[in-house]
């Protein structure tokens, strides 16, 4: 089973993970009301959409809005002034996003409001925020933009009035502005195809789901898809110890940020330089 998921989708359910992987086959198999692994195995060879919802049950789809308040501060305070510097003369004025494993969707639209927040006259920029997940389930959820009031506790004061609609007691929808600027989609980052150039790479605690081998590849196309001086942050329990790639590592606080280099007669102005 262990092979068979790491084949197809890049995850590792090392030694490690075992217990969990076990305790999550058997409810699994319950469900289905199955007997037997070997029957489970046989049923997700067979159907793609089997093998869909027994990865929905096996991924930890655990998320919320400004998860790491330190990270949107950055985000806020340092990088989007640093790119607004950049790109203020550039007609038209371009911000791509990437938000790689993007989960229910909690954190691309916490980017975007944070955008919204920040740039003046954001909506004249040729903004994008691309969102993806392997998880068909977890994307169906994200483009609704519906939450309950507990999922937006976390949100700053002001932004649930700004940015969100009641649709319904207790329920609340992202708003079209900042729902039509951003597009999900499915992906499998072991098989991701190139989409562009982004400013800015969000690919928090997903990269520990993978083999060594394929987090330094991971990490190679994310430095090919970076603009020069883009940006890339990765979780907290994610480094780039073991990877040839030369980012910039930049110490804001708690957090660290990887900055891809840009040649030296442009760097004036033109990116944060708070090297560590």
């Amino acid at each position: 089973m262990r092979t068979l998921i790491e084949k197809r989708s890049g995850i590792c359910f090392d030694e490690s993970r075992e217990r969990f992987l076990t305790t999550r086959v058997q409810d699994y198999l319950a469900v289905k009301n199955l007997k037997h692994g070997t029957e489970l195995l046989r049923l997700i060879n067979g159907s793609n959409a089997e093998y869909d919802m027994l990865l929905d049950k096996l991924l930890t789809q655990e998320t919320s809005f400004f998860r790491y308040p330190d990270i949107y501060r950055v985000f806020q305070t340092k990088i989007l002034p640093a790119i607004h510097t950049k790109k203020f003369w550039q007609n038209p004025r371009t911000l791509r996003v990437w938000s790689a494993g993007c989960s229910t969707g909690e954190e691309p639209y916490s980017l975007a409001m944070t955008i919204f927040e920040t740039i003046e006259f954001a909506e004249a920029w040729d903004l994008s925020l691309l969102a993806t997940d392997i998880s068909q389930r977890a994307l169906k959820f994200a483009e609704k933009g519906i939450y309950n009031a507990r999922q937006l506790a976390t949100l700053p004061p002001g932004y649930l009035e700004n940015y969100f609609t009641l649709v319904e007691k207790d329920r609340y929808q992202v708003k079209p502005r900042v729902r039509s600027r951003i597009d999900f989609a499915p992906m499998n980052l072991a098989q991701m195809v190139y989409m562009g150039r982004f400013d800015v790479i969000v690919c928090m605690n997903v990269l520990i789901y993978f083999a060594p081998p394929l987090q330094a590849a991971l990490i190679q196309r994310f430095y090919e898809y970076l603009e020069p001086g883009g940006y890339l942050f990765l979780g907290h329990a994610e480094s780039m110890a073991k990877t040839k790639v030369e980012f910039d590592s930049i110490v804001f606080g708690s957090s660290m940020v990887y900055q891809k280099p840009i040649a030296a007669s442009a760097r004036t102005g033109n990116g944060v330089q708070e090297k560590a």
